[in-house]
């Protein structure tokens, strides 16, 4: 038989969570065509020797709705072995869109989402409405990883609705819309459908987004919907999951169990291990118990928001910081690079009063020096401002007004979470049998948040640094375990007939490389940019994307559409 690539003298982790062995992978026709000893040559030669060789990687909560437009690799997620991603959660998409309220989804998406507006205007080909169009346009890009779409509550209620989606309830003939598109959108191959009831996705103009102006009744109807089809995942967030009242915890974790149960519809949410979200975990086997399936999207660092020069820094929350902070960022180097001109601007930063500030998520909020890290290596440990500063014998506001203006301002740092992970807890989900390592929203929150990399984090931190998990169940968890979550019945393992993604990396190194922040959207914005280290190959498809860690120019990538029945 002729094979297209053959990677030989490797040892194969297959993602079956079983032990690895050492084996040659032979590909042809997009397929997996061997695994063994493989005699005949192929058209091209992968040597993996000394290194793994895996399924291809599966990222189910992405925002890359609007990215694949413009960017045809799948940036960063395609330089962290992810092969495959699902895109349209939390509610937010791009359609079912009409032309003359295009505004209306772009308003969802721009804050919520931190999603560039001149990027979305410039970048995106407006060729659909309805959302089985929306697929077709997505199926004729040019692609180097799969995706798969969800469709978004909020664009739907938009499409529907118009203004109103932002102010009523939906009447009877509105909900007759949202079915029937939802529906058509399943037909067509929609992975499922996602809706948003957190607090803090509002609007440009700081309104609630579409889908938290929904009663849970039309929540509870558009899922119904789906389960009488037999197909499809509801993605839901809600924050009342999480809430401190523990009467509107339980009535939010009631409502989402009696979903799951009466519409017979997978339900999955994302899931940040903090101290107090244990419970979320007991809710996941109280569903199945239930008769329900429910599976949370867990994170494995813990989500922080990125901070430097060109982009936010704490000293923003002051009055004589905000002149400063209008200039362009060489201007602002130059000022902080002159001592007698940056004086009053340190000083300013070393006496302020920051707990009579506010500030929250992405926003500038009081600096924590101690927790704040200096994002100067791929993996932890990481020094924080404090140390930093007491090495330097100065404040740790002008040590990290030191660190920004001795790298010319591209030094990051990376904030303490809003939502700090409890190792415990962490871990304890992580091993949980209905819980997925996801949860990297790349796509979205672009000069904010690089966690695209929670791959390589999972890889080189719990796996390589702190030996919490195996390679095998590691690889696992990255692999079979979402394509089983998700219904992708062809990929996540190494085995004869499966879809060729496949990755090839050195276990000894492999991890994430610092972000760096790039200016290439459409329109010119910035973005954080995040490679990874020791991968040799990646395979979409049985075509090479990636090289050494560089693009290869092919672009094998597809748009996998829900098979009905499935999940």
């Amino acid at each position: 038989m002729a094979y297209d690539i053959v990677i030989r003298g490797g040892t194969v982790v297959d993602g079956s969570g079983r032990p690895a062995f050492e084996a040659d992978v032979a590909l042809a026709g997009g397929r997996i065509a061997a695994i063994g000893t493989v005699g005949p040559r192929g058209a091209t030669e992968l040597d993996a020797t000394g290194q793994v060789v895996t399924p291809g990687f599966i990222d189910g909560h992405t925002h890359m709705d609007a990215q694949v437009f413009w960017d045809p690799i799948g940036s960063s997620s395609c330089f962290h072995g992810v092969t495959t991603v699902v895109m349209g959660n939390c509610g937010f998409t791009l359609a079912p869109v009409r032309s003359q309220e295009r505004a209306l989804v772009v308003r969802n998406l721009e804050r919520a989402e931190d999603i560039d507006p001149a990027a979305l205007a410039e970048g995106i080909a407006w060729e659909f409405e309805t959302f089985p169009e929306y697929l077709d346009t997505v199926e004729r890009l040019p692609k180097a990883i799969n995706y798969a779409a969800n469709i978004g509550h909020s664009a739907l209620r938009t499409w529907a609705m118009g203004e109103r989606a932002f102010e009523e309830r939906a009447g009877p003939e509105d909900l007759d819309r949202m079915r029937a598109q939802l529906l058509d959108a399943l037909r067509a191959g929609a992975i499922g459908f996602s809706t948003s009831r957190i607090v803090h996705h509002v609007t440009s103009d700081d309104r609630p987004v579409a889908s938290r102006q929904a009663a849970w009744s039309e929540v509870a109807d558009l899922v119904h919907a789906m389960g009488r089809t037999g197909s499809g995942i509801f993605e839901g967030a809600d924050g009342g999951m999480l809430a401190p009242d523990p009467d509107v915890r339980r009535r939010a974790l009631d409502r989402m169990r009696d979903l799951a149960t009466s519409s017979r519809v997978p339900v999955t949410f994302g899931m940040v291990a903090t101290a107090d979200a244990g419970h979320l975990l007991d809710f996941l086997d109280e569903t199945a118990a239930a008769g329900g399936r429910a599976f949370a999207q867990t994170h494995c660092r813990g989500i922080s928001v990125l901070l430097s020069l060109k982009t936010r820094l704490p000293f923003d929350l002051l009055e004589p910081w905000r002149p400063l902070r209008a200039l362009a960022p060489e201007e602002q180097l130059a000022v902080l690079g002159d001592p007698e001109r940056a004086r009053p601007f340190v000083d300013a930063a070393v006496g302020a009063d920051y707990g009579a500030f506010g500030g929250l998520g992405a926003q500038a909020r009081p600096p924590d020096f101690e927790g704040i890290r200096v994002y100067d290596r791929g993996l932890p440990p990481m020094d924080s401002v404090a140390e930093v500063a007491r090495r330097r014998g100065v404040h740790p506001a002008e040590a990290m007004i030191a660190l920004c203006v001795e790298s010319g301002g591209d030094q990051l740092f990376m904030q303490p979470s809003l939502f700090p992970q409890d190792e415990a807890v962490l871990l304890r989900a992580l091993r949980h049998p209905r819980t997925v390592m996801t949860f990297s929203d790349a796509g979205a929150h672009l000069s904010q948040i690089a966690d695209a990399s929670i791959t390589t984090h999972l890889l080189g931190y719990w796996v390589r640094a702190r030996r919490e998990f195996t390679l095998e169940e590691a690889v696992r968890m990255l692999s079979a375990v979402p394509a089983a979550a998700w219904g992708f019945p062809d990929r996540g393992m190494l085995e004869v007939g499966m879809a060729a993604d496949v990755n090839v990396f050195d276990p000894d190194t492999v991890g994430p490389a610092v972000p760096t922040l790039v200016g290439d959207l459409p329109a010119g914005g910035l973005r954080l940019l995040q490679r990874s280290v020791g991968f040799s190959a990646t395979v979409v498809n049985g075509e090479v994307t990636l090289l050494e860690g560089e693009p290869t120019g092919a672009l094998p990538g597809r748009l996998l559409r829900r098979r009905a029945g499935s999940p």
